[in-house]
């Protein structure tokens, strides 16, 4: 299948069905003979992978919050320069798992920093690039919770272990930016089995590129 190359990510609360449906989703892709890049935030890339360690490090708790704002974007800023445009200019499907929107839902709504200033902020880690859309699985963090620590053995990593109350408020985060972006963004309700909510994400890509 010959298409124009397409930058994808994927937002939403730690635990609600991102990674097994862009996971399926990917493979999807594949087997219509595109080729795929399947990406993470923070990481991808050998800088942003330890840049990944010192953000979600239990260890890393009295991080403030300005710090982890520009921990993020310098991870960003790599990523974008070593990996994401190259990707792009030969043709290839990016899938990012995290993306500008996560700074702005949970920086920006959860902690409470400046919106003005995050935004400031991707514009010049990303170059000002934007994905073609942007999918956000809607789950109440409630339920995500209980999801996670049915998966995990672990007790989680820095983010995970947020309280509730910052959770919703990332929640509410991103509904708002969907809300303001309708063209880029769609909301998926991942309340659904994780087989359910993979099928309507290949879905809306079909409807949204394959057709």
């Amino acid at each position: 299948m010959k298409t124009t190359a397409r930058f994808l990510s994927f937002e939403g609360v730690d635990g609600s069905g991102k990674s097994t449906a862009v996971n399926r989703l990917a493979r999807f892709l594949e087997q219509q003979g595109l080729t795929v890049v399947r990406l993470r935030e923070p990481g991808g890339t050998v800088i942003g992978e330890q840049i990944r360690d010192l953000l979600l490090d239990t260890n890393s708790r009295g991080m403030t919050p300005v710090c982890e704002l520009y921990l993020y974007a310098a991870s960003r800023a790599q990523l974008v320069q070593e990996v994401i445009r190259p990707a792009l200019q030969q043709g290839d499907w990016v899938l990012c798992d995290r993306y500008t929107d996560s700074t702005m839902a949970y920086q920006g709504y959860g902690r409470g920093l400046d919106r003005d200033l995050i935004e400031s902020l991707n514009r010049t880690a990303t170059g000002g690039l934007l994905p073609d859309r942007t999918y956000v699985f809607d789950l109440a963090p409630e339920e995500a919770e209980l999801r996670r620590q049915g998966r995990d053995q672990q007790a989680g990593d820095r983010m995970e272990l947020e309280p509730v109350s910052f959770k919703q408020a990332v929640r509410l985060g991103y509904l708002d930016i969907a809300s303001r972006q309708p063209e880029r963004i769609r909301l998926l309700p991942a309340r659904r089995p994780a087989d359910q909510v993979a099928q309507l994400l290949i879905q809306q890509v079909r409807e949204d590129f394959l057709q």
